[in-house]
């Protein structure tokens, strides 16, 4: 993981000022500042799912209640949700998700690379606007046009990190 830049607090600045109060995760090592992060502030509550999918629902639920929310998955996650996201195009409720890219970026287990291959075509059929981020310059003002795009709009927005970007996870013997 990169640790020269602080890429995380600068998502999470964007989503406080977009007023998002709700971050559900299902835990990622890509996403691990950015949950601590929500997890200290005292007016965004966390949530840990234990599928994907279900963030699909919540964030939704959410928004009929009259809160802001988003989901941060890993591209093998996004497989899970593909039934799901269905829900916010026929709910016409705005939907956020910040996807840490896997299969890519000098990646060195094998059954990440059909799924991470496939994430960005599997979103965009389910009529989710991809924005790729590749830069940890370009972080921030990606988050913020894919979530102004989401709630303006109503529509369903995911922030592709990749990995080169995060840095490639590495096999570590005991």
């Amino acid at each position: 993981m990169s640790d020269s830049s602080d890429w995380p607090q600068e998502i999470f600045s964007v989503l406080l000022a977009q007023g998002i109060d709700l971050v559900a995760h299902v835990p990622d090592a890509g996403h691990t500042a950015l949950i601590h992060l929500a997890e200290e502030h005292d007016k965004v509550d966390v949530i840990t799912l234990t599928t994907e999918e279900e963030g699909v629902g919540l964030l939704c639920g959410a928004w009929a209640g009259g809160r802001k929310g988003v989901l941060l998955i890993q591209s093998s996650g996004v497989g899970n949700c593909i039934n799901a996201l269905a829900l916010p195009v026929i709910c016409r409720a705005p939907f956020l998700t910040i996807v840490s890219m896997r299969g890519e970026w000098g990646e060195f287990i094998p059954w990440q690379v059909p799924m991470g291959l496939a994430t960005p075509k599997v979103l965009g059929a389910m009529d989710v606007e991809v924005f790729r981020v590749s830069e940890e310059q370009r972080v921030a003002e990606t988050v913020s046009a894919a979530g102004s795009f989401a709630f303006n709009t109503r529509r369903s927005a995911a922030v592709l990190l990749s990995q080169q970007m995060l840095g490639a996870k590495q096999f570590k013997e005991g």
